[in-house]
């Protein structure tokens, strides 16, 4: 699959089949966000992949979405160093998390999987239940599975008139 029908196929999965993710291809989705680029090739992120059903069912319950338990697979992208400021005045840590994210997100639909980002969770009790230092920052999570039904469309995108300018905003 080229990167533009797995931009095309990726959707936002919230049903996942009873069924385990392959080691080698949770390996080839963890290193697609390894090896996204950060912000001064900083790489300041730890992925904290959770497979116990325990903790995927308390995650679930601080995050208010019991769906989340079903995913097979649930990673917690951390933020190593949340506080830092790039020199255009933007926090570092969103920014380069979401790429990592994006770089899974778009493996996992290469390798047949369904993800869903999660940024609704209750942050210091997961970090404490995955023993995240304080000092640090879940910055969003992300399910990781396979879709129990159909894929579902997403919701409607705008026109790309709508969203793109050429030279000034407008």
């Amino acid at each position: 699959m080229d990167i533009y029908e797995a931009i095309e196929k990726r959707y936002s999965v919230r049903d996942y089949a009873p069924k385990d993710v392959d080691d080698d291809k949770l390996r080839r989705v963890l290193d697609a966000g390894r090896t996204a680029p950060s912000a001064r090739n900083l790489q300041q992120w730890k992925f904290v992949v959770v497979r116990d059903a325990g903790l995927r069912k308390e995650l679930a319950h601080l995050s208010d979405q019991p769906w989340m338990a079903s995913a097979p697979v649930i990673v917690a992208v951390v933020s190593t160093k949340p506080h830092r400021i790039m020199h255009c005045n933007v926090p570092a840590a969103p920014v380069d998390c979401a790429i990592a994210i994006t770089h899974m997100t778009l493996a996992a639909t290469a390798e047949g999987l369904g993800t869903c980002w999660i940024g609704h969770f209750n942050q210091h009790p997961c970090k404490q239940l995955l023993g995240v230092p304080e000092q640090m920052q879940i910055i969003e999570m992300l399910t990781v599975g396979h879709a129990a039904g159909d894929a579902k469309v997403d919701k409607p995108r705008k026109e790309f008139d709508e969203v793109v300018c050429v030279d000034r905003f407008a």
